[in-house]
């Protein structure tokens, strides 16, 4: 990679390559987007397709809490939309669609072979659901992690993935449980207990448990990503798909303990603590990020890129805010724009910087900084047109 001091081109602007969508993710989102509408109906064939809006309702609460933490997470560098759409697509639909396959063969299977049926409930939930939904969804984060390599710079980029593809999972899922219990409950006195009851256990007390089985694969890609070799994945894959399905299987199998007492005590004892640890665990992730953000481009500032007001601006998600709030006053809502865009060009160059220093740069790390400091000086000169009006 070029150093921090590299000139643009000629008129003091590198053109920078525009990015095209691509066929092949158009095709990958169309696919998918189908997908999900045959999950979505398999379940409705199963529980009624009379109880899928209701539950699809109860479903969008929890998905919705999901999808506002994975933004707060991913907010020094967003992933790209594509990207995230494909992950979620894939959760909601090929993830969804093999577990029901799977599962079920395995249950008649153990059925068929002997076991019975309180047996096969048991294995199946503590034992092959976990192995084929964590399988499924580790699956659909490393085809993310290939295709957009370039993209998945470390633990945070990983975490957002896999949350992602869980969030997707999770949501059709709940269709089905939400959508069952409506079916069964429909015309019975008291079944809106019922109801409400299986909303604050999946709604409520646990919408991320899933985010937190497949973070473990999308973490174990994160470091992997962080390596030179661009092979590590292939270690890093297995131990953080073990960890995944070992967590799914103990928070499943506690819920088959007796009267549900040791579903609690696992929330308590369990869950609890490790939601709180990896939400320990991404806000020292988040400080990581801006200190990276800060070293980087104060090598830039070093040769009058930036001023060191912009890197302490930059290198702070509250200024970040107050930056944009004053140019807002200043230039009003192109005025915010602008510096929002100036800030995310910034963040993207400061980690264009940190892979080549940590000796993750491929042969277009070169071009990709040029174009990267290209798009500085455009954004730069945008900001400054929307605060001079």
């Amino acid at each position: 990679m070029a150093p921090p001091g590299a000139a643009p081109g000629p008129g003091g602007v590198v053109a920078a390559p525009r990015r095209a969508h691509g066929v092949g993710t158009a095709i990958a989102l169309g696919v998918l987007g189908v997908l999900v509408l045959v999950a979505i109906a398999v379940i409705g064939l199963q529980v009624g397709l009379r109880a899928v809006p209701a539950a699809a309702v109860l479903a969008f609460i929890p998905l919705a809490l999901v999808m506002l933490a994975i933004k707060w997470v991913d907010r020094w560098e967003p992933e790209p939309w594509q990207a995230l759409a494909v992950a979620f697509g894939w959760g909601a639909s090929v993830s969804v669609l093999v577990a029901l396959v799977l599962n079920t063969g395995a249950m008649l299977a153990l059925v068929a072979s002997g076991s019975s049926m309180l047996q096969a409930d048991i294995l199946g939930a503590a034992v092959v659901a976990p192995v084929v939904e964590e399988g499924i969804k580790a699956l659909g984060v490393l085809i993310i992690f290939l295709v957009w390599r370039r993209s998945f710079d470390g633990p945070v980029d990983g975490l957002v993935y896999a949350a992602t593809v869980a969030a997707g999972f999770a949501f059709v899922e709940n269709i089905l449980y939400f959508g069952s219990t409506v079916a069964a409950t429909q015309g019975v006195p008291g079944g809106g207990a019922a109801v409400v009851t299986i909303f604050l256990m999946r709604g409520i007390m646990s919408p991320f448990a899933h985010v937190l089985f497949t973070a473990c694969v999308g973490l174990a890609l994160g470091i992997a990503a962080e390596r030179t070799s661009r092979w590590a994945w292939v270690g890093a894959l297995p131990v953080g798909l073990l960890l995944a399905t070992v967590l799914h299987g103990l928070w499943n199998g506690s819920a088959m303990m007796g009267d549900g007492t040791g579903f609690i005590t696992m929330y308590v004892v369990f869950q609890v603590p490790l939601f709180l640890g990896t939400v320990g665990l991404v806000v020292w992730l988040r400080r990581r990020e801006a200190r990276v953000v800060r070293e980087r481009l104060g090598e830039y500032a070093a040769t009058w890129w930036y001023a060191p007001a912009e890197v302490t601006m930059l290198a702070s998600l509250g200024e970040r805010r107050r930056a944009q709030a004053w140019a807002a006053g200043r230039g009003g809502p192109e005025g915010k724009a602008a510096m929002a865009h100036f800030q995310k060009v910034s963040t993207r160059l400061a980690y264009l910087r940190h892979r080549a220093q940590t000796d993750r740069a491929d042969l277009r790390a070169a071009q990709d900084e040029n174009a990267a400091l290209g798009e500085l000086v455009v954004a730069r000169q945008r900001l400054q047109r929307a605060l001079s009006v």
